[in-house]
């Protein structure tokens, strides 16, 4: 018969099986872990009061939390090496003392953690997931705009967020873009965060466009600018030679990192 698993390797099965979009039954689970299914029951107690699930009859689904963890683990994931060589080339332009605006999105996040072991450096932004790689870094002020928490998205905005905004002058501003027209308009999916956007580059002396190449060519719900107001735009090799021309046109830079 096989050994029974303590708790904490069961909730580690029990929430990759919950990843994979399988269906927890209780009495399965009991067979899967060699345990009876009171226990199955006192472990998805657990879990539901950690955040992790909602309890069903006979059985469990991932909770709203859990279930924007898993997207936002995926979003993040999605062309990750391009990211990360995004990140590694906006590094190459910040310098110890100078104060940065890190836009929300997943590649400017790759970027925050390039930043982790930085000193003397003053970070504003307006992502949550930003904030917390950077808030045990102790070279690193952070500063994490006011505003209102955009629903499945770790971000702040609103009218708080873009006061709290006029507070400040920096050296640069770094941001993404859910789209990149081939006339080189900026695109977000929401219209609170392209306003943000907006007050970020009038607050900065020079603004960075990161944006991975699967997002040019396509056009989002809200307009925030155009690559014309922007220093470069740092994208990846996956961009096109058309792309690349038709851009180059209008954005002053465009600097092509490697995979």
């Amino acid at each position: 018969m096989a050994a029974k698993a303590p708790f904490e390797q069961r909730k580690k099965h029990i929430i990759e099986l919950l990843k994979q979009g399988k269906l927890l039954v209780v009495n399965e689970l009991a067979k899967k872990f060699n345990v009876s299914e009171m226990t199955i029951h006192r472990d998805l107690n657990k879990l539901q009061q950690q955040g992790h699930i909602e309890r069903t009859y006979g059985g469990a689904v991932p909770a709203e939390r859990m279930e924007f963890e898993f997207d936002f683990a995926s979003r993040r994931a999605s062309n990750q090496k391009a990211k990360k060589a995004i990140a590694q080339e906006a590094l190459k332009f910040v310098q110890p003392g100078q104060r940065l605006i890190l836009d929300t999105g997943t590649t400017t996040l790759e970027l925050a953690y390039l930043l982790k072991d930085f000193e003397n450096l003053t970070v504003i932004t307006p992502s949550l997931a930003v904030a917390s790689v950077l808030q045990f870094s102790s070279g690193i002020q952070t500063v994490l705009l006011g505003g209102i928490i955009r629903k499945g998205s770790p971000d702040l905005t609103g009218v708080v967020a873009e006061k709290v905004l006029d507070m400040f002058m920096v050296d640069i501003a770094f941001q993404g873009a859910d789209g990149i027209g081939l006339n080189g308009e900026l695109f977000n999916t929401d219209m609170r965060i392209a306003k943000v956007d907006q007050k970020m580059r009038k607050r900065a002396n020079q603004t960075y466009v990161l944006c991975d190449s699967s997002k040019i060519g396509k056009i989002d719900f809200a307009s925030n600018g155009s690559l014309a107001e922007v220093n470069a735009l740092i994208t990846d090799s996956g961009i096109t030679p058309e792309q690349f021309q038709s851009l180059k046109k209008i954005c002053s830079e465009i600097i092509v990192s490697k995979i």
